[in-house]
């Protein structure tokens, strides 16, 4: 097998389908204008594509490893596909609403698959980085397909970005037919859904990743949820111009996954989490209380999301090493953890914004980091117990 193009199928699938959950945010006035329903409603066809997607990405992993890669694969993008290009043409808000939550429960399977099918067939010396690489990319489709969306958009209205990116998904499919390995993992195993996730949830790692991730999501989401709020009311900036910063900040998201493959399998790697995490937190406290100016703003939140971007791919990668044959699932119970720490995030950075303003967001992110490197620096021992046997 070309384990080139095996990651080329595997990054095209990812793209594909982060931009599939990642279409609507920038379509809301235009739907809304176009079905004749508020901005807030329409809102709610990301609502629902969220829920749907936290619901999937714990089922997910089970799924993978129950059932083998490639026919998770298969199913979910063929599932993907047809509710993103029936958008398209769909006639009303409630129909928008089943199919975005169509698209949530079949994208929310794909990424701990992904990462099953890279712990199935890249040597672990080099599956951190392949697995820092693959979320890399979730960070280059950010920066990519929202100012695209627009674009399109703005060429032939808010149903052809469904069209161009339903058919960037078939194309995904179609390579996955071609590409993805078959394996012995293609022999139906039991589902034991609660099995596996009791499992894991008894070994130390994974109660302290969990608990390690969520805290230091909470800032990064925190972070990400009022970056482009903060700017534009800070420097008076149009929305069309925020873009710029947005796609700056995104790119200095994939550099930080991309980078964190190289430490992910180091003995090391545990004081690293500590060291990043806490550095990003003081770079979100000087981001929303000190007035740098916006390009300087821009360049502190650039540095802090990236060192933020850190962590989720070591402890992705980290996973794969204690889960033995649940490793779609081990995956699932990190995306759960983040999910968890952006929800958190979110809510907690809105109430502060209303209550104290964005200085308390400020706070918020020191604070969590700190306990963040705190749990890794006393409990997380074991994040380095297995990293230098990945190095022979």
């Amino acid at each position: 097998m070309n384990k080139a193009w095996f990651m080329a199928v595997l990054a095209l699938t990812v793209f594909a389908t982060i931009s599939a959950i990642l279409i609507v945010p920038p379509l809301l006035v235009e739907i809304a204008t176009d079905l004749e329903i508020s901005v807030a409603v329409a809102g709610q066809l990301a609502t629902a594509t969220f829920a749907s997607w936290a619901v999937m990405g714990v089922s997910g992993g089970p799924l993978s490893d129950s059932f083998g890669r490639r026919p998770v694969a298969l199913v979910c993008l063929l599932a993907l596909s047809a509710s993103v290009l029936a958008v398209a043409f769909a006639p009303n808000l409630e129909t928008l609403l089943g199919l975005r939550v169509l698209t949530g429960l079949s994208g929310g399977a794909i990424p701990p698959n992904i990462v099953g099918a890279v712990a199935d067939v890249i040597s672990p010396a080099r599956r951190a980085q392949a697995v820092g690489a693959l979320l890399a990319i979730q960070g280059l489709a950010s920066a990519i397909s929202v100012p695209l969306v627009a674009v399109l958009a703005d060429l032939g209205g808010w149903r052809l970005p469904f069209i161009v990116y339903g058919g960037v998904l078939v194309a995904a499919l179609l390579a996955n037919w071609v590409w993805l390995p078959k394996s012995q993992g293609e022999r139906v195993r039991s589902w034991a859904f609660f099995s596996r996730y009791r499992s894991l949830v008894s070994m130390r790692f994974f109660r302290v990743a969990v608990a390690v991730n969520i805290t230091q999501r909470i800032a990064f989401w925190g972070t990400i949820s009022y970056f482009a709020a903060y700017l534009i009311k800070t420097f008076d900036l149009s929305i069309g111009f925020v873009a710029l910063p947005l796609a700056v900040s995104a790119l200095g998201q994939a550099v930080g996954s991309y980078g964190a493959g190289f430490v992910a399998n180091r003995r090391y790697r545990a004081y690293f989490i500590a060291a990043s995490t806490a550095a990003g937190g003081v770079c979100g406290l000087v981001f929303f209380t000190a007035n740098l100016g916006l390009w300087a703003s821009v360049a502190v939140a650039t540095v802090g999301t990236g060192l933020l971007s850190t962590t989720f791919p070591i402890l992705v990668a980290a996973s794969t090493e204690y889960s033995g044959e649940s490793k779609a699932t081990g995956v699932g119970l990190m995306g759960f953890s983040n999910q968890s720490g952006g929800a958190l995030g979110a809510g907690i950075a809105g109430a502060l914004l209303a209550s104290v303003g964005y200085a308390g967001i400020g706070y918020m992110c020191l604070s969590v980091t700190i306990i963040s490197a705190l749990l890794t620096g006393l409990f997380g021992r074991q994040f380095g117990e297995t990293a230098g046997q990945s190095k022979g």
